[in-house]
């Protein structure tokens, strides 16, 4: 009887909690492409591409995105290399300081090259934000998508680039950085489109490039003695764009390409079931008390609303498989409630 009646009590102490913890519905913001969220001290920071300048959202639960605090951080002056087309914003803390990386170019998408700013404030909503530069391998090609993570206390830029000075193809890079702005030494291939599922990139006969293969959109995953590189596949204008993975023993060399296993099928991708079209362009973090991974992505809510104001960001928890490797699972359809992550 005892028993019974403190697993009776644990239960409505369980579901008590349960229902003082938030609730919310995807999708977060009714549009923002390419999300990033770093969870640090005490706050959600989270940023999308907006296109002309780059914004910062400061919130203590993501369940509460669309009403967080919202501030412009920084506008590119105009008439420059990096005055339009802001792509894939992400922000970093390093070395006591926050750095935020863009893509950008001056109309032309040709020129689409890498940047940074940086602030030394506590806070990335607040201070003086100041452009670092141009970040990128003396190939000086066409580059978005740059994101960074230390390894070994190594840190690594990884993106998204052309081989050549023309479109085509984008493959994923790899580089060792001696600082935040600076990339030292070569840069490294380590992925390209291989299987058909990488290629759905028809643009029309008429538009030059009419096809384009694509791998976008590079985050890095640790966990255990693996490096998991979850990348954006095929073409953000149809609705096959889906996550793929490559995986690497923690103690390899990152920079080889033979480090790098790419696993056949995508891990992430369309539900037709859910309506949810197109996920990709992800990143990841983890609940205020570190117990629990997200991933966040955009996502179109009907077939061929392509790479535009559609795409919408959504989250959702992952788990991970016994060979340490992540499950992401299916799309969560859209206005099914969820558990919001986690507070401390």
């Amino acid at each position: 009887m005892k028993k019974a009646l403190t697993s009776i009590i644990f239960t409505l102490l369980s579901l008590a909690v349960f229902s003082q913890q938030k609730t919310f519905t995807n999708p977060l913001l009714p549009s923002g492409a390419d999300p990033w969220v770093i969870y640090h001290k005490g706050y959600y920071y989270y940023t999308n591409s907006t296109g002309h300048n780059l914004a910062i959202w400061k919130t203590k639960n993501m369940a509460d995105l669309a009403s967080a605090e919202k501030k412009v951080v920084w506008t590119p002056p105009a008439n420059t290399e990096y005055s339009k087309e802001l792509w894939a914003p992400e922000l970093h803390f390093l070395n006591g300081k926050w750095y935020m990386y863009f893509a950008a170019d001056d109309g032309d998408n040709n020129h689409h090259r890498m940047y940074v700013i940086e602030n030394a404030s506590a806070d990335p909503t607040q201070g003086n934000w100041t452009f670092k530069g141009k970040v990128g391998d003396d190939t000086n090609k066409w580059s978005i998508d740059g994101s960074v993570f230390t390894h070994k206390g190594q840190l690594y830029m990884i993106w998204s680039g052309w081989e050549g000075d023309y479109n085509g193809q984008q493959d994923i890079y790899i580089a060792k950085m001696k600082n935040p702005w600076t990339i030292d030494g070569q840069r490294s291939k380590i992925s390209g489109p291989l299987y058909d599922w990488e290629k759905n990139g028809d643009l029309g006969k008429d538009s030059n490039p009419p096809h384009v293969n694509v791998n976008e959109g590079p985050e890095i995953l640790m966990h255990g003695d693996k490096l998991f590189l979850i990348y954006s596949a095929s073409g953000c204008w149809t609705d096959f764009y889906a996550l793929g993975m490559l995986t690497a023993s923690a103690n390899s060399n990152l920079l080889d390409p033979k480090s790098w296993t790419k696993l056949t099928k995508p891990v992430f991708e369309r539900s037709v079931k859910n309506a949810v079209y197109a996920p990709g362009h992800n990143s990841f973090f983890k609940s205020a008390d570190g117990k629990e991974d997200w991933i966040i992505y955009h996502a179109n809510s009907k077939p061929g609303q392509g790479c535009g104001g559609f795409r919408s960001p959504r989250m959702q928890k992952f788990t991970w498989n016994a060979d340490g490797s992540p499950i992401f699972g299916e799309p969560i359809a859209e206005g099914v409630k969820l558990v919001a992550p986690t507070d401390k």
